[in-house]
């Protein structure tokens, strides 16, 4: 249980990080603590996304992961955060990303402030 957390949080970390980074995304809210929910639950619903859909994109996309050395994975990590911002506006969630290229210059962003929070965060269960 404590490790779903950690990670939650991390998620939300990074997704802060690029949403102060981007201006093309966007995260809106009545207020600092509708805010700070609006963006737990968008990191929950990127986790299950990455949980879900992520592996099964790789599977599909497996020759061109070879094929690129695994460059792809920007591509496919841009994809899952254009999914995740799709589902938050279905939702009528207040989180946003505005193109492809926002979406993998923020996908790189937050995988590596992902990395480095699940560095500092414990990892036990």
């Amino acid at each position: 249980m404590m490790n779903f957390v950690v990670k939650t949080i991390a998620n939300a970390a990074a997704l802060a990080v690029a949403i102060w980074l981007f201006q093309d995304i966007t995260l809106t809210g009545d207020s600092t603590g509708g805010k700070a929910l609006t963006l737990i639950v968008v990191a929950l619903l990127f986790g299950l996304v990455n949980f879900l859909v992520k592996p099964l994109v790789k599977l599909l996309t497996l020759p061109l992961f070879i094929l690129t050395l695994g460059l792809v994975t920007l591509v496919v990590n841009a994809l899952m955060l254009l999914l995740t911002s799709w589902l938050a506006d279905t939702f009528d969630l207040g989180f946003h990303v505005e193109g492809f290229w926002t979406a993998v210059l923020g996908a790189l962003v937050i995988s590596i402030a992902s990395w480095a929070m699940n560095v500092i965060l414990p990892d036990k269960d």
